[in-house]
C-alpha cells in the first residue's frame, strides 16, 4: 500500500511538471515579447513611410508610457498565479477521485486477494457449466476421442465415477489404439464397481496395453493392484518391481511403491506388514487394497513444484467436524480452470495433517503444477465427499502464491462455504 502511494504521487508530480513548466515561463516572458514586437512595427512603419515622425514619436511615448505602468501585467499575472493554483489543486484530486470511482483501492489489502467463499461457489457452477458445454458439444460430434477422455477426467475429478466410466468408454470405442485412453477406462470401470476391484474388462485392458508396452508404468502399477487383491502377492510384487527403477528414489510416488512392495512380501511370507516407510501423511494415500487410483503415471521431475501444506482446523468449527467426512487438500491455478492441479483425498479426523503436492498428483497432463506460475492452495472437509465445494462444507483458501513456493503453507479451516 505505502508503495503504491508513492509511486502514486511521484506520477501526480510529474504530470504537474509537464503542465505548469510551460505556464510558468509563458507568464515570464509573455511581457517583454509583446513590447518588443511593438517597437518594431513601429520602427518599420516609420521607415516605410507609413507615418510621420510626428506621429511615430507621439505613438511611442505613449507605448512606453504603458509600459512603464505595470497596471495591465498584474491582471495578467493574477490570472496566470490562478491558473496555477487550479491545475495545481484540481489535477490530484480528481486523480484520486476517478480512482475511487473507478479503481479497485481495496485490492490492495492482502487480506482480499484471496477468493471469498462465494468465489468457489461460482467456480463449482463454472466447472459444471463446461461440463455440461462438453458434453453438448460431444453430441454433436461423438466421434472426437480426446474431448471424451476430458470429459471422462472431469468427471472423475468430481467424484461422479459412472458418468467418467462412460466418458472413457466412449473415448476407447473412438481411439482403440490410444494406450493412456485405454489405461484410464480400466481405472474408470474399477472405480465405478462397488468393490474397486480391478477384474475382467478392466484387467484386460491393462493386460492388452502392457504386450504393446511392457514399461507403461500406469498399467503396471494398476496390474499389480489387481494381483494384490487376488491375493497373488508374488506377481504384484514382480509388476512393481518392474515399476520401481522407472521412478525417482526420493519421489513420493516411488515411497509409496516400495510400500507396496514391502506389504505384499510380508503377506506373501505370512509376517505382519511392516510400518510404510517416511511419514505417511505426506506421501499419496494408495493402497492396493482399497483404490486402484495409486501413482500417477509419470513420476516428477527433479525440479519440479513440490508443495508441502500443513492443516489444522480452527476450534470454532471443531463441533462442526465429522471425523468420518473427507479432508480435501488441493492446489489450483491462481487464473485458470478450477480443476485442481493436485490434489490429496484423507480423513477429516486426521487433522491437523501434513500432505505435499506436486506434478506426480496431475489427473490431466496439461493441468501440472508445473505447468502455472502462481496457484491457490486450499483445504476443505466435504460431507458428500464430493471434490466440488457444497454449502455447509468447512474449507480456508490461501492468497494466490508461487506454484515454485519451497517453505511449508500453513493452512487453518475457518471458513463454511455458505
Amino acid at each position: 500500500m505505502t508503495m503504491f502511494l508513492v509511486f502514486a504521487a511521484l506520477m501526480i508530480a510529474a504530470a504537474l511538471a509537464f503542465l505548469l513548466v510551460p505556464l510558468l515561463r509563458h507568464a515570464r516572458d509573455a511581457a517583454p515579447v509583446d513590447e518588443t514586437r511593438r517597437m518594431r512595427a513601429l520602427d518599420e512603419a516609420l521607415a516605410s513611410g507609413v507615418i510621420d515622425a510626428d506621429e511615430y514619436a507621439a505613438k511611442r511615448a505613449a507605448l512606453a508610457g504603458k509600459a512603464a505602468q505595470p497596471a495591465g501585467a498584474a491582471p495578467r499575472a493574477r490570472a496566470t498565479f490562478a491558473a496555477l493554483l487550479a491545475v495545481a489543486l484540481v489535477l490530484p484530486a480528481s486523480a484520486l477521485l476517478l480512482y475511487r470511482l473507478v479503481g479497485a483501492p481495496e485490492a490492495l489489502d492482502p487480506a482480499n486477494l484471496a477468493p471469498p467463499p462465494e468465489a468457489q461457489a461460482h467456480s463449482a457452477a463454472d466447472m459444471e457449466k463446461a461440463i455440461a458445454g462438453l458434453a453438448a458439444k460431444l453430441r454433436q460430434q461423438p466421434e472426437d476421442a480426446q474431448g471424451w477422455a476430458l470429459l471422462g477426467r472431469a468427471y472423475a475429478a468430481t467424484n461422479r465415477n459412472d458418468e467418467a466410466r462412460d466418458a472413457f468408454k466412449q473415448a476407447h470405442e473412438h481411439a482403440p489404439d490410444d494406450a493412456d485412453i485405454a489405461v484410464e477406462y480400466a481405472q474408470a470401470l474399477a472405480l465405478a464397481a462397488p468393490d474397486h476391484r480391478l477384474q475382467g474388462e478392466s484387467r484386460a485392458l491393462l493386460e492388452a496395453v502392457l504386450a504393446k508396452d511392457a514399461k507403461n508404468q500406469r498399467a503396471l502399477w494398476l496390474v499389480g493392484i489387481s494381483d494384490y487383491q487376488n491375493g497373488e502377492y508374488a506377481n504384484a510384487i514382480a509388476r512393481w518391481k518392474i515399476l520401481l527403477p522407472m521412478l525417482q528414489p526420493d519421489s513420493d510416488v516411488a515411497r509409496s511403491v516400495r510400500n507396496e512392495i514391502a506389504d505384499a512380501e510380508a503377506r506373501r511370507d505370512g509376517r505382519e506388514p511392516p510400518q510404510p516407510e517416511a511419514a505417511p501423511a505426506e506421501a499419496p494415500q494408495v493402497s492396493a487394497n482399497a483404490s486402484p487410483t495409486g501413482p500417477a503415471a509419470d513420476a516428477a521431475p527433479a525440479n519440479a513444484p513440490k508443495l508441502t501444506v500443513t492443516v489444522a482446523l480452527d476450534p470454532k468449527l471443531k463441533a462442526q467436524l465429522d471425523p468420518d467426512a473427507t479432508l480435501f487438500v488441493f492446489a489450483r491455478a491462481a487464473s485458470g480452470p478450477p480443476m485442481p492441479l493436485a490434489i490429496q483425498r484423507l480423513k477429516a479426523g486426521q487433522l491437523p495433517a501434513t500432505v505435499t503436492l506436486d506434478d506426480s498428483m496431475s489427473m490431466m497432463p496439461a493441468m501440472k503444477l508445473s505447468k502455472f506460475p502462481q496457484v491457490v492452495v486450499g483445504a476443505r472437509v466435504s460431507k458428500s465427499g464430493n471434490a466440488m465445494p457444497q454449502s455447509g462444507d468447512l474449507q480456508t483458501l490461501s492468497p494466490p502464491i508461487e506454484s515454485s513456493r519451497s517453505e511449508p503453507i500453513a493452512l487453518t479451516i475457518d471458513q463454511i462455504v455458505p
